[in-house]
């Protein structure tokens, strides 16, 4: 079976192949010879000359073997060069999500500091006018007790003034009283006498 296969290769081929290296080396020694299965489909991409040789169950169950190991570590590579692009992709989603937490603690910061900030300046704006009510509430008490104070002090001098008019009269009515009746006295006694019973327009006092 396999002669018939190796006849048909070299019919379709035409490339000189043969069973015995030294045979198809012999058209050409220049050219290359590449051996192959021939029980397997035949590709001559080099164009060199193709040598077709029966393989043993030993090599067929190797290559089978090797074919299965390369395979196997083709998957393998591709599964982790599939793991490390997602854990690839998960660390920069991670860092994306950290730079965002990061960003958006950074603005909670700022604006919690700005707020802080205008607290603080709505605290000292409003110490600043209790400062100045209190400090126009004792210039008013102030302004009041020292109202208050002079109204006091006029008055008790209006009534100083009126005490001393009463303290005036009443010794000008005791001297007529008393001296009014001596002949030397007799005029100025009736003076005296004349201004007491004068009517008297007396202003009162304002209150305090």
């Amino acid at each position: 079976m396999n002669k018939n296969i190796t006849v048909v290769l070299l019919l379709v081929l035409a490339a000189g192949c043969s069973t015995n290296p030294q045979d198809g080396a012999s058209m050409d020694p220049t050219r290359k010879v590449i051996e192959r299965d021939c029980t397997r489909q035949i590709d001559n991409p080099d164009g060199g000359l193709l040598l077709c040789r029966e393989v043993t169950e030993a090599e067929r169950r190797a290559r089978i073997a090797e074919e299965e190991r390369q395979a196997r570590a083709r998957k393998e590579a591709e599964e982790r060069a599939a793991r490390e692009r997602l854990e690839r992709e998960r660390a920069e989603q991670l860092a994306r999500e950290e730079a965002a937490r990061k960003q958006r603690a950074a603005e909670e910061e700022r604006l919690a500091a700005e707020r802080r900030r205008l607290e603080a300046e709505a605290a000292r704006k409003a110490q600043v006018e209790r400062e100045r009510q209190e400090r126009q509430e004792a210039e008013a008490r102030a302004r009041q007790r020292a109202e208050q104070e002079a109204r006091e002090a006029a008055e008790r001098e209006c009534r100083r003034l009126e005490q001393e008019r009463l303290d005036g009269r009443a010794l000008l009515a005791n001297f007529v009283a008393t001296y009014g009746k001596v002949e030397e006295f007799k005029d100025i006694a009736g003076q005296i006498t004349a201004f007491l019973d004068k009517a008297r327009k007396v202003k009162p006092c304002p209150p305090a």
